[in-house]
């Protein structure tokens, strides 16, 4: 059986959750792919590595497919995505260590946590209050959660979306130019945390032709082909989309995913 159709079909998901949410559908696909890699033959355990790795990988392109849409549309803060991407580059290269020193057990239970935790914040009653920034946020602070960002993301798969999008909400930032400038940040994040993966993972870590380390690159090529096509519909549904309804769609997908690995 192959297995390229399922990563084609999952790619336009991606693209369509990464233009939507500014998260690279990475979450979606660290579920689908820890549940398909063992039936190509890699063991349980490595499953899961391979699943975030190669996730991961295939964000860099359908990030940047998203964050291309919403430039179009004027809603990436490219001076604030300069302050974070050092520190998320950083961040994403370290969990990404840390990750491949942990058991896949440890790293499911992990990101369900992780997204029970999101979404409850996201559905958490909070006053009605203007976004108040005139200016795109800056500075060494940025900077240095970056660097959380990037540790976090690398361990969970993710483009870091569910953390930057809160994080720039919270400093005044309107949600659809959050979103749009958390997929700039998720390119950045992909590519070391990949790199992290392909490069640190022990010898002959994924029994597969095409692996590269943990990164199993025909999963992450065939979900970045569609992806990318399909990320400019997500962006325009964003921009129709109230900030409310954004936020309550956020957290119902996460919600989602955290039951998938729950039930697995």
């Amino acid at each position: 059986m192959t297995f390229f159709p399922i990563y084609l079909a999952l790619g336009a998901v991606a693209g369509l959750l990464a233009g939507l949410l500014g998260i690279g559908g990475g979450l979606v696909l660290v579920a689908a792919l820890a549940w398909l890699l063992p039936w190509q033959g890699v063991s349980p355990e490595a499953a899961m590595h391979a699943a975030l790795a190669s996730s991961l990988a295939s964000i860099v392109l359908t990030a940047a497919a998203s964050a291309r849409a919403h430039h179009r549309r004027g809603s990436v803060l490219w001076p604030t995505v300069a302050w974070l991407a050092p520190g998320m580059m950083l961040g994403g290269w370290l969990g990404s260590r840390l990750a491949i020193a942990l058991s896949g057990d440890v790293l499911r239970w992990g990101v369900a946590g992780y997204c029970v935790v999101v979404a409850l914040e996201l559905l958490r009653p909070r006053p009605a209050t203007a976004a108040h920034a005139t200016e795109a946020p800056r500075g060494v602070g940025y900077s240095l959660a970056g660097v959380g960002i990037g540790a976090v993301s690398a361990i969970v798969g993710i483009g870091g979306g569910s953390l930057t999008v809160p994080l720039l909400i919270w400093r005044g930032v309107v949600p659809v130019r959050a979103v749009g400038t958390s997929s700039a940040c998720g390119v950045f994040i992909g590519l070391a945390s990949a790199a992290g993966y392909a490069m640190q993972a022990p010898a002959g870590a994924l029994p597969l032709p095409g692996a590269v380390g943990y990164v199993y690159l025909p999963a992450a090529i065939g979900v970045a082909l569609t992806s990318i096509l399909a990320a400019p519909y997500g962006t325009r549904l964003a921009h129709a989309l109230s900030a409310d309804a954004l936020r309550r769609v956020f957290a119902g997908f996460l919600l989602l995913v955290a039951a998938g690995f729950v039930w697995r």
